[in-house]
């Protein structure tokens, strides 16, 4: 038996509020992430990420805040990611009560921190989140600060130096299918057979046919946010429609 594939939203967090844009600009408010979060968790998601798109220093406060509140009210698994440098940040979210962090551009920085995070807290809790943009033909690089600065990385190596390091998860974004509602990157997925650890694929969800594909591809998870914020999805809906297609899923 397969493990159950996963549907996961993300909520993109500001000041303490959901907040959803096009291409990181336009932000508007979208509500409060307890009573979203609950929503979520009420109509069937395996987890839910949250993501402190502001994520300096004075936001950190507002984030444990929302993360307690969340802890209390969701039984699904869930992810924070934003900001985190130090084994300090991961500590204080995780005793908030998340059950995974997710890094990206500290890790980039500073990829010894996939190690001591995964030596302090087990491989399970720490998902090394990638933004990836095709540079060539079967090549992509790696890019930090919300997919705006090229780090030089190659993604596939990358891949396997955080995997070795001890990441227990990879959230891949591609930031060329990011937004466009015209599906998963199928090639970039497809590029990565080499890993033994879960990935969750992310960017350009638009179909309940989309996710059907990218499981196909490869994909253990599919993450997406506004088809599910604007209900264009129900994951409900999505799962039954997935089950129809012979793909395990927890009902």
């Amino acid at each position: 038996m397969s493990l159950a594939k996963r549907i996961i939203p993300c909520l993109d967090i500001n000041g303490g509020r959901v907040v959803k844009g096009v291409n990181f600009v336009g932000l508007q408010d979208a509500g409060d992430p307890v009573e979203i979060a609950r929503r979520y968790n009420d109509e069937g998601a395996d987890e839910i990420v949250l993501l402190d798109i502001a994520a300096s220093y004075e936001q950190r406060g507002t984030m444990i805040e929302v993360v307690k509140n969340i802890a209390k009210e969701v039984f699904i698994p869930f992810s924070v990611g934003g900001g985190i440098s130090s084994l300090e940040d991961m500590s204080a979210l995780l005793n908030a009560g998340c059950d995974k962090i997710s890094i990206n551009s500290a890790a980039i920085r500073n990829p010894q921190l996939i190690d001591e995070g995964a030596k302090r807290f087990g491989s399970q809790c720490i998902v090394v989140a990638i933004d990836a943009k095709k540079i060539s033909q079967d090549s992509w690089n790696v890019y930090s600060n919300g997919g705006r600065v090229d780090s030089g990385k190659d993604m596939l190596e990358w891949i396997k130096e955080v995997c070795a390091r001890g990441a227990g998860e990879i959230l891949l974004t591609s930031i060329d299918a990011d937004g466009t509602k015209n599906g998963y990157d199928k090639e970039m997925i497809e590029s990565i057979q080499c890993v033994n650890v879960p990935i969750i694929a992310s960017g350009g969800a638009g179909s309940m046919k989309d996710f059907a594909d990218v499981f196909e591809y490869g994909a253990d998870a599919a993450l997406a946010a506004s088809v599910f914020h604007y209900e264009e999805i129900e994951i409900k809906m999505l799962k039954a429609y997935l089950q129809d297609k012979g793909v395990s899923v927890r009902i």
